[in-house]
């Protein structure tokens, strides 16, 4: 039974993105400029956030958080990615993999928690106007984020912890561009039923259940706005809500749309798209979302620039 529970496996192998060979070079540049720009857009997001006053609010204080969260998100994955495109080398230790895999679902469900808490403030903000000051203390939001993480790590250390009494015999080839749980239990030759049961389990605690939890904020707040229609309320809550939505949009579509809907491509290639989706495409259109179309942070921004030309 001991040698049962222990890997044999020193290492797995990354076969990386379904591309051609003699496209690694343009998908590199892509990639890195797309990745470079996800850090840069975030960073400055949240600099932006500390730096000016006007921004101290529950609402700019969930995406700061988001902001962090999506940069740490895209570097567990993306540069290891840059790497192997770039010396050809495939090969990522055992306790690697199972270090990536551990960060991969922490930051994806901080990323669900986080979305949540923002939705909550926006039903506050256009439900309970009044009292939004009142609800939306400092101590609130804080313990908001607290609990995200707390909950994210309790969940990603769930799933590494089992994993990590698995055996790992002889296949070590891993189709994808980083240690995916799926993939690897698809490796492990020890049973995996308990890990599809917790799979399961937690991802309903913490994929279902936020989204469920979005939808509900979103349903109160179209109730609300259409107790009293009028131009100007559905514009101001437009205005309040538009840039999260189009991120809990694009973020959740990006699940529903390769994952639960029937496509032509292969299994292996639906997956790595839907990674691509969360690791490179979401974080780095995140930015622009919340910049395009928001006053504040466009204000925020230009006084920044007024203050550096001084």
């Amino acid at each position: 039974m001991r040698r049962e529970n222990q890997s044999r496996v020193s290492q797995f192998l990354l076969l990386g993105l379904p591309i051609l060979p003699e496209q690694q070079g343009v998908f590199f540049a892509l990639f890195l400029g797309m990745y470079l720009t996800t850090v840069l857009g975030n960073l400055l997001i949240t600099l932006l956030i500390r730096l000016d006053s006007r921004l101290h609010t529950p609402m700019y204080f969930f995406l700061s958080h988001l902001a962090l969260t999506d940069v740490s998100f895209s570097s567990v994955t993306v540069p290891r990615m840059l790497i192997s495109m770039q010396s050809q080398d495939q090969s990522i230790p055992h306790a690697g993999c199972i270090t990536q895999m551990y960060f991969f679902i922490f930051f994806t469900d901080l990323d669900n928690f986080l979305l949540t808490s923002m939705a909550y403030d926006r039903y506050v903000a256009i439900c309970h106007p009044l009292q939004y000051t009142t609800i939306m203390r400092q101590g609130l939001c804080t313990l908001l984020v607290v609990v995200s993480w707390i909950l994210s790590c309790t969940s990603a250390l769930s799933h590494t912890l089992l994993l990590a009494q698995l055996s790992f015999c002889a296949d070590n080839t891993i189709p994808h561009f980083f240690c995916d749980l799926a993939a690897l239990l698809k490796l492990s030759c020890s049973d995996t039923s308990l890990n599809e049961l917790v799979i399961f389990t937690v991802g309903v605690a913490v994929i279902t259940l936020p989204l469920i939890c979005i939808l509900i904020s979103y349903g109160r707040i179209g109730a609300t706005i259409l107790k009293v229609p009028s131009t100007n309320g559905i514009c101001k809550a437009l205005s309040t809500c538009g840039s999260h939505l189009s991120v809990v949009s694009l973020y959740y579509g990006t699940i529903i749309g390769l994952y639960f809907f029937p496509s032509s491509s292969t299994s292996r290639d639906k997956n790595v798209i839907a990674s691509v989706m969360y690791t490179v495409v979401t974080p780095l259109l995140n930015p622009f979302i919340y910049s395009l179309r928001n006053r504040d942070m466009k204000g925020a921004l230009e006084r920044l620039f007024n203050r550096a030309t001084i």
